[in-house]
């Protein structure tokens, strides 16, 4: 499998290149987000290890612009300091997992694991799914193996993230979830932080469900509280 790092700092950089082709995987290294989308555009990667804090177009920006793309390689995201700002940011940009620095071999290996089979998934049929695993909600069906919405014929791919608030809100359906508690439950956050930056995903959310997105039925906003999944 080939790996793409895009990270400015020579040695984490050189680092993350051996300890990859030690593991069997094909790494290539670029030390800037331009660098990386024209690389990207031109060849295709199994994985993207993507450094936040990058000259010129930074790494919320080369994820941004990727998944505009519609290219959804999965993206480890390293950020510096892990803050929950910034992780919120990550996940908003497209990224599929995060990883503070500085970090342990064992555990960057372990998360980037996670993404390749992914993109294993991807490459092969899609996946039988079992019942638990496919929701239909508004005339959309919703499979969480392949990460995907169908509807009308047309198939949407959802993030990682997308597919896991969507899990999470259905399966406390009727129920007001409050921001604080999803940051909690759905990322793992326990911080405090903006929690507003839920609202992007929620929007999101939306115009794959709803019929008016701007007048949602499915995914209602209780004021002051959170939001509380309703199936129609």
């Amino acid at each position: 499998m080939k790996i793409l790092v895009v990270e400015d700092e020579a040695h984490i950089a050189e680092g993350l290149r051996f300890n990859l082709e030690a593991e069997g995987y094909l790494a290539e290294v670029v030390a800037d987000g331009e660098t990386a989308l024209d690389r990207l555009d031109k060849e295709r990667y199994d994985a993207i290890v993507l450094d936040v804090m990058l000259p010129g177009v930074n790494g919320f920006e080369t994820a941004k612009t990727l998944r505009e793309r519609r290219d959804f390689t999965p993206i480890l995201m390293l950020t510096a300091r892990g803050r929950p700002e910034d992780v919120l940011l990550g996940f908003e940009a497209g990224a599929d997992d995060y990883l503070p620095k500085p970090f342990a071999l064992d555990i960057f290996l372990a998360r980037l694991n996670g993404l390749l089979r992914r993109t294993a998934w991807s490459k092969a049929e899609p996946a039988a799914a079992t019942t638990d695993d496919v929701v239909i909600v508004n005339g959309r069906t919703i499979d969480f193996t392949n990460l995907e919405l169908r509807k009308d014929g047309t198939v949407y791919h959802l993030t990682l993230m997308e597919i896991r608030l969507l899990r999470y809100l259905i399966e406390n359906q009727g129920v007001t979830v409050s921001r604080q508690t999803i940051l909690e439950d759905v990322w793992g956050l326990q911080e405090d932080t903006d929690t507003r930056a839920i609202d992007n995903f929620i929007v999101r959310l939306r115009k794959y469900l709803e019929d008016e997105p701007n007048n949602p039925k499915i995914v209602r906003t209780v004021r002051g509280v959170g939001y509380r999944f309703s199936l129609v």
